[in-house]
C-alpha cells in the first residue's frame, strides 16, 4: 500500500503555518516600533489615518484597451459608464517593443493583446470624448518606451488647451522587470534605466500629480516569485531607479512624490495581507534610512494592486470569480491605493464587457458591503498576520542584502541571478500543483471533464491593414521636414546623455512616429539581446 502523503499547512509561498498563534510568536514585537498609528511611520497599518473611512476607497478601475484606438476608446467610456474611476491603458506588443503597426515584426500581433498606438493621432483618438473629471487615473504598460507614452499624452493634452497636470496619468515605467521576467524591452539595460530616470526627473520638475513610476511585482510574481521575492525584487529595483537619479542630481522627494509600487494580488489570503503590510514598512525604512528621507510623506508607499493572472483557470472560469473576490478582499484588508479585478475569462480570451463588468462589480461589493473599509487595517494585531508580516520582512530584508553584495539589481539581472529564481520556484510550484500536493480546484482535483470552450473576443487581422492605412496617410499628411529636425534633436540630446523629454514632446506633436522614435534611438544604444541563463 502506498504510503499516504503528510499534509503541509504552509501559504501559498511555503511558509509553514502553525496550528494556532500566540502571543509567544510576537514575544520580541515591539507594537509601537513596528506598527505605529495609520498614516504614520512606519505605516504597517496604512498610509492614512481614515484610509477608507472617510469615503475615498481606492481607485477602481480596469486593464483595457485592444485592437484600434478607436474601438479601445468605446471600452474605456463604457468603464466609466459603470461606475469605474480609472483604467489602464493596455498597449499592443508591437508598441511595447517600439515597433509600428505596418512592420514587418508587428505581422499577426497589432492590436491583439492591447490597443495599437502608432502616433499622436491614435492617442487623440483614443481620448476622445474621454471626461477627464471623472477618471482618477489613467494607466498604461508603457516601460521601454515610457519616455515616448509621456510625450504622447503632453502633446495631446497642450493640443487640446488642457493642463497636462490636471489629469491623472500614471506611467509603469519599470524597464528592469522587463529583462528579469516580461520580454517588452528595446535598449539595453543602462540605456533603459537612463530613459526611466528622465521620465522621473522629468515629471518631478514639470508633472508633479502624475505617477512617473509604478515599480512592479506583480509581472515578478507571476513569473513564479514567493512573496518575499517579488517585494525583494521589487524594492531592489526602486533603489536601482533612485540611486541613478540622486547620482544624476535629481531632486529625489520631488521626482518620486508620486510613485507607486505595482504588486500582484495571490490567493492566499492572510499572506497577501501581510505582504502590503510588510511593503509598506520595507519602503517607508529604505527611504529614510538609504535616502535620509526623514518627512512622512514620501516615506508613504502607495501600493496599485492587480489580481493575479496566474492564478486564473481556463478550466470552469465561472470559479474565477471567486477567485478575484478573494484577492480583492485581500487587498482592501492589505489597504491598497488602486486596483485592478481581473475578469473571469481572461484565461480563455480577451475579456467580455460581461466579465469586465461583474470585475467592476466584485470592487464595488467590496468596498461598499464587505465592511473591510469601515475601520482601518482589520487584520491588525492578529497573532498570525503580524507573525507573517514579521517572517516576510526578515526575507526581504535578507535577499535584498544578496543583490547588494552582488552590485544591485542591474548588475543581478545581467548575471541571470533573479531569472534562475523565478524559474526555479515556478517549477517547484508547478510540480506541487501536477503531483496533488497544492488544490486547484477545476484543475487537479473536483473537474467535471467539460472541455474548455474557444475564445469568445478575438481581434480581426483587419485592424493591421487599418493602421498601416492611417500611417501612410499620417505620414504624407505630416511635416515631413519638421519631423526629420525633429529627430535629429532627439538623437542628438541622446547621443549627449541629456533628458529626452521636450525633445521626444516635439517629435511625437509633428506626429513622428513611435518606430521612427524608437529607429533612431537604437542607433544610440543598440538593441538588446538577451544572455542564456541556462
Amino acid at each position: 500500500m502506498a504510503e499516504e502523503k503528510v499534509r503541509k499547512h504552509t501559504t501559498l509561498s511555503g511558509y509553514e503555518l502553525k496550528r494556532v498563534y500566540t502571543p509567544e510568536d510576537l514575544k520580541d514585537f515591539d507594537a509601537a516600533k513596528m506598527l505605529g498609528e495609520p498614516g504614520h511611520y512606519p505605516f504597517t497599518r496604512g498610509i492614512r489615518e481614515e484610509m477608507y473611512r472617510d469615503g475615498k476607497l481606492w481607485t477602481m478601475g480596469q486593464y483595457a484597451g485592444f485592437a484600434s484606438a478607436e474601438e479601445a476608446n468605446r471600452r474605456f467610456r463604457y468603464i466609466i459608464e459603470q461606475g469605474g474611476t480609472g483604467f489602464s491603458v493596455a498597449l499592443d506588443l508591437p508598441t511595447q517593443m517600439g515597433y509600428d503597426s505596418d512592420h514587418p515584426m508587428s505581422d499577426g500581433e497589432v492590436g491583439k493583446v492591447g490597443v495599437a498606438i502608432d502616433s499622436l493621432a491614435d492617442i487623440e483618438a483614443l481620448f476622445k470624448g474621454i471626461p477627464f473629471e471623472k477618471v482618477r487615473q489613467i494607466r498604461t504598460t508603457a516601460n521601454a518606451n515610457s519616455i515616448i507614452m509621456l510625450a504622447f499624452y503632453v502633446a495631446f493634452a497642450r493640443k487640446n488647451n488642457i493642463d497636462p497636470n490636471s489629469i491623472g496619468f500614471f506611467l509603469q515605467n519599470d524597464i528592469l522587470k522587463e529583462y528579469m521576467c516580461r520580454g517588452t524591452y528595446i535598449f539595453p539595460p543602462a540605456a533603459g534605466v537612463k530613459l526611466s530616470v528622465d521620465v522621473l526627473e522629468y515629471c518631478g520638475k514639470h508633472l508633479p500629480n502624475w505617477t512617473p513610476i509604478a515599480v512592479s511585482g506583480y509581472h515578478i510574481r507571476d513569473a513564479g516569485a514567493t512573496a518575499s521575492m517579488e517585494l525583494a525584487f521589487t524594492l531592489a529595483d526602486m533603489i536601482e531607479y533612485f540611486d541613478t537619479a540622486v547620482k544624476r542630481g535629481v531632486d529625489i522627494v520631488a521626482a518620486t512624490r508620486n510613485s507607486y509600487f505595482f504588486l500582484g494580488a495571490q490567493l492566499d489570503f492572510l499572506e497577501e495581507v501581510a505582504k502590503y503590510r510588510a511593503a509598506r514598512r520595507l519602503f517607508a525604512r529604505v527611504m529614510k534610512e538609504r535616502y535620509g528621507i526623514n518627512d512622512e510623506e514620501p516615506q508613504r508607499l502607495k501600493i496599485f494592486a492587480f489580481t493575479s493572472g496566474s492564478a486564473l483557470t481556463a478550466e470552469q472560469p465561472m470559479n474565477n470569480i471567486v477567485r478575484v473576490t478573494m484577492q480583492t478582499m485581500a487587498a482592501a484588508a492589505g489597504g491598497i491605493q488602486t486596483f485592478h479585478a481581473s475578469s473571469y475569462d481572461e484565461a480563455i480570451s480577451l475579456p467580455t464587457q460581461e466579465a469586465v463588468t461583474v470585475s467592476l462589480r466584485t470592487q464595488q461589493i467590496v468596498g461598499y458591503e464587505s465592511g473591510l473599509t469601515e475601520t482601518v487595517d482589520p487584520l491588525g494585531g492578529s497573532y498570525a498576520v503580524e507573525a507573517l508580516t514579521n517572517k516576510i520582512e526578515h526575507d526581504v530584508l535578507d535577499l535584498l542584502d544578496k543583490i547588494e553584495k552582488k552590485g544591485g539589481a542591474m548588475k543581478c539581472i545581467e548575471e541571470g541571478f533573479q531569472q534562475r529564481m523565478l524559474a526555479d520556484n515556478a517549477y517547484k510550484y508547478q510540480r506541487s500543483v501536477d503531483d496533488g500536493e497544492r488544490i486547484v480546484v477545476g484543475v487537479n482535483r473536483f473537474t467535471d471533464g467539460k472541455p474548455i470552450e474557444p475564445a469568445k473576443f478575438t481581434v480581426s487581422d483587419e485592424v493591421r491593414i487599418k493602421q498601416t492605412e492611417k500611417l501612410n496617410k499620417l505620414k504624407a499628411a505630416r511635416d515631413n521636414e519638421r519631423v526629420k529636425r525633429a529627430l535629429s534633436e532627439v538623437e542628438r540630446a541622446a547621443r549627449a546623455d541629456e533628458n529626452l523629454g521636450d525633445y521626444m514632446i516635439e517629435a511625437v506633436s509633428a506626429y513622428a512616429t513611435l518606430g521612427e522614435i524608437c529607429e533612431v534611438l537604437k542607433g544610440v544604444y543598440g538593441k538588446y539581446t538577451p544572455m542564456r541563463i541556462f
